[in-house]
């Protein structure tokens, strides 16, 4: 992926994530994922595997390719 598509990326997870009312915390304990991974996702800092984008985005029950675009 290149680094805009990554940044689309990190953005729209913080973004869908603040949109469904969901804290970092709240996103954590419903993914099953730390609140220090979701954070170092959003803040770009990590990449998440295909897996866990797909969890996040069950969890915001939002389309993986709308993190995208």
């Amino acid at each position: 992926m290149t680094n805009s598509t990554l940044n689309k990326l990190y953005n729209n997870i913080k973004v869908f994530r603040k949109n469904k009312g969901y804290s970092q915390e709240k996103l954590a304990e419903k993914t099953g994922i730390s609140v220090d991974y979701i954070s170092l996702i959003e803040c770009g800092k990590r990449t998440p595997s295909v897996k866990t984008i797909i969890k996040i985005s069950e969890i915001l029950e939002i389309d993986v390719y709308k993190f995208f675009i």
